[in-house]
């Protein structure tokens, strides 16, 4: 059966997100398993990395959502389906899902949708427009948060008959690996975003939005340094601003406000994060609103850090509260500021046991080998 199947992926753009790093890892691992494996996407990144001799890469403008231009992708698609004898479309977004379902309901193919995002709609236009996620012979759920939206908000289209259930991201284990961290490539980063290394440094990843709550995480710093009388840390924002300048000036001004602009420093991106965990000493996760699944929390467990994340979406989920991380009340910097009071003074045997029991985690429900595992799983039951 396995050396028949298979698997197109349509995903808008591969960058470094977590659909993105989730198709790239399943379209390398289903060639290992005697299967073809197939993606087409608009561009990204993460292209120059894949192995062309093991995944087909075909370039489609599967980004846009303009409705003429989802028409015409159906149609390639249909004809790449027909050419290639795919078995199995997997469709990661909704602007492609909708390319997809036209091309597999007209060539009778399996359809497989992941919900990676809540994709919140304010009207029936909206919500029909996503509705296409659950439109599919399986529905993957890439979280327990996102299982229980669907479930509350798509109840009258799922149907029974077909397939939804959830399979954890997962991320590699082997990259974020503590232990294969070079001491020289520590050095090299902390030159270049010119850190000295005589105080702890507390990283928060991601890209700069609201909604990540990096003014939380400002406002949290300063009450800190009020609480404890002086700068204990080093605060690293790490993530590119994608257009949204004014929101990076508002950022700017509120540290230049609190005097911190020694304290804390803006880096637009690293490329080696397992290296930008490696250096740090505590990990954020300050979003005020629920994450899918929260790839940072995981990542940071992984590389033995603690972790310090608001206890909304899939935060809960990945992260064992005061065993293999830390939650704090979602949008209170105060909330957020006892935290990290409370790791920052902690004694580091306690930080240690807290590092080997997020890794243990990791390895046991994230890891991205158990995610590929899944996902071929329910191909194949898919196809019988």
């Amino acid at each position: 059966m396995s050396s028949n199947i298979k698997v197109l992926q349509v995903i808008p753009k591969l960058g470094y997100g977590g659909a993105e790093t989730g198709c790239y890892d399943i379209a390398h691992y289903l060639p290992e398993n005697d299967c073809k494996s197939f993606i087409v996407t608009s561009g990204g990144e993460l292209i120059k990395f894949i192995n062309k001799e093991k995944v087909k890469l075909i370039i489609l403008p599967v980004n846009s959502k303009n409705p003429l231009m989802i028409l015409l992708n159906s149609i390639m698609l249909i004809g790449i389906i027909l050419y290639f004898n795919i078995t199995i479309v997997h469709a990661r977004s909704r602007a492609p899902a909708w390319s997809s379902l036209i091309a597999t309901k007209i060539t009778r193919r399996k359809f497989v949708t992941t919900f990676h995002g809540t994709y919140n709609f304010n009207g029936k236009i909206k919500k029909f427009y996503n509705s296409v996620m659950i439109r599919s012979n399986l529905i993957i759920a890439g979280s327990n948060f996102i299982f229980s939206h669907i479930k509350k908000n798509y109840s009258e289209l799922l149907n029974i008959k077909k397939k939804f259930l959830v399979i954890f991201r997962g991320i590699n284990v082997d990259y974020f690996d503590p232990s294969t961290i070079l001491e020289n490539d520590e050095k090299k980063i902390l030159k270049k975003w010119n850190i000295e290394k005589d105080k702890k440094i507390i990283l928060m990843p991601g890209r700069l939005t609201p909604w990540k709550g990096q003014d939380l995480f400002i406002e949290a710093i300063n009450l800190t340094n009020m609480e404890l009388g002086y700068e204990a840390f080093y605060g690293i924002i790490l993530g590119s601003e994608q257009g949204r300048g004014l929101y990076k000036k508002k950022l700017v001004r509120l540290t230049e406000q609190y005097r911190m602009l020694k304290q804390i420093k803006f880096i637009d991106q690293c490329k080696d994060m397992a290296l930008a965990y490696k250096i740090s000493d505590i990990i954020i996760s300050a979003s005020v609103e629920p994450e899918a699944f929260g790839r940072v929390s995981v990542e940071a467990q992984s590389m033995e850090k603690p972790i310090i994340a608001s206890n909304i979406g899939g935060s809960n989920e990945t992260i064992i509260d005061n065993k293999t991380g830390f939650l704090f009340e979602s949008g209170d910097p105060k909330s957020l500021s006892k935290r990290m009071i409370e790791v920052i003074t902690m004694d580091e045997t306690s930080l240690k046991m807290i590092g080997i029991e997020g890794r243990k985690n990791v390895m046991k429900k994230f890891n991205v080998e158990k995610m590929c595992f899944s996902t071929y799983s329910e191909y194949k039951r898919l196809l019988n």
